[in-house]
């Protein structure tokens, strides 16, 4: 690949890594039988809750609970797959405060015009970043999901994503395109820098995966889904994702085509909104393929932070940071990332239309 383009071409292969999935198995293959989901119970802190609130944020008491799955990450799939990391491993966090939903455009709106802060994609790549580069391509934008009516095949993911010039947070679309009326949605095309600097901002800071993924599960143990086993319990959606034949046409039959509002689905066990679909959201942890494979067996890891550095061998030298929830562009035709303990990657100067974030912030000490 050519590493002398600008990042929003460089990274265009990345996301081969973000909707695709490995092949799918048998389903009795992918459940995992009672006694198997009896041992593998989350034990919650029941001490150290804290009396005082903080404002738009849930209380998650944190634990010991087994991270990630079983279910191969993404076996619900067609499409074959580059990831399978998600190796079931046991792991405590401390208890923290966790925004209830993900940030959203007003939220983003406030830090902007308290601080001036301008995003990646509203940035100009430069000339010395990128000397190869063809001037036409040194434009600031981002990357849209575009579906064509029709598509040859799954396996080429360069038919349904177009690099829009002066797309990013407030003209998701890219030119002609706003937030007005939009305030209560999720705020997107947020690179990983974005999403730091709104947190550090806001007091608070992005999730570790492992404490994302604790509070995702919502106190349940060994669920495939957020909310139980079945995906759709009693034929009612529980997450904004896709219906229909993936790419071109989503039925919108969970309400809505493309990104949602926030809370529009029920809260899980502790009271968060859209652990599953809408937007991927980014974590603090660095992304490497092996890592859960290098934790002690037969020990809880504490507090994990992931890494010390990124490696993706489907994408060798490109610093990578941990998505993690899936978007409402997840579907089991092509991508199941709103299975428990499955996980995304991105570079982290890449944004897109389905990508957001939201903050954790620690308990204040008495």
């Amino acid at each position: 690949m050519n590493y002398c383009n600008p990042h929003f071409l460089l990274m265009m292969l990345i996301f081969s890594v973000l909707f695709s999935c490995n092949n799918k198995n048998e389903a009795s293959e992918n459940v995992q039988n009672t006694t198997e989901k009896t041992e593998k119970q989350t034990i919650e802190n029941k001490q150290n809750i804290p009396v005082n609130k903080e404002p738009g944020m849930v209380w998650i008491p944190g634990g010991t609970f087994y991270m990630g799955t079983d279910e191969e990450c993404e076996s619900m799939c067609q499409i074959g797959g580059l990831t399978a990391d998600c190796k079931v491993h046991q792991v405590y966090v401390d208890g923290f405060w966790m925004d209830e939903h993900e940030v959203t455009n007003a939220q983003f709106a406030a830090f902007v015009k308290a601080t001036g802060y301008k995003t990646i994609a509203e940035i100009i790549p430069t000339r010395e970043e990128f000397p190869d580069a063809p001037a036409e391509l040194l434009v600031a934008g981002s990357v849209v999901f575009s579906p064509p009516a029709q598509v040859q095949s799954l396996n080429n993911f360069y038919q349904w994503w177009d690099y829009i010039g002066a797309a990013n947070w407030r003209h998701p679309a890219g030119p002609g395109s706003t937030i007005i009326g939009k305030e209560n949605f999720p705020v997107i095309h947020i690179a990983w820098d974005d999403a730091m600097a709104y947190a550090k901002w806001a007091g608070k800071r992005l999730p570790t995966e492992a404490e994302w993924e604790f509070a995702a599960r919502g106190g349940l143990s060994a669920k495939k889904f957020a909310w139980g086993d079945e995906f759709t319990p009693n034929h009612k959606h529980m997450a904004n994702t896709f219906q229909g034949i993936f790419p071109s046409n989503d039925a919108g039959t969970d309400g809505f085509k493309g990104i949602a509002p926030v809370k529009q689905y029920s809260a899980n066990g502790y009271g968060l909104y859209d652990m599953s679909g809408n937007v991927w959201e980014w974590c603090s942890d660095w992304y490497k393929n092996d890592y859960f494979n290098t934790l002690p067996p037969n020990e809880v890891t504490k507090n994990p932070k992931g890494p010390n550095e990124s490696h993706d061998p489907a994408e060798p030298g490109v610093a990578k940071k941990v998505h993690r929830g899936g978007s409402f562009l997840c579907s089991d035709q092509y991508c199941s990332r709103y299975v428990m303990g499955t996980r995304g990657k991105g570079e982290v100067k890449t944004g897109t239309n389905h990508l957001g974030f939201r903050c954790v912030k620690m308990a204040k000490q008495k």
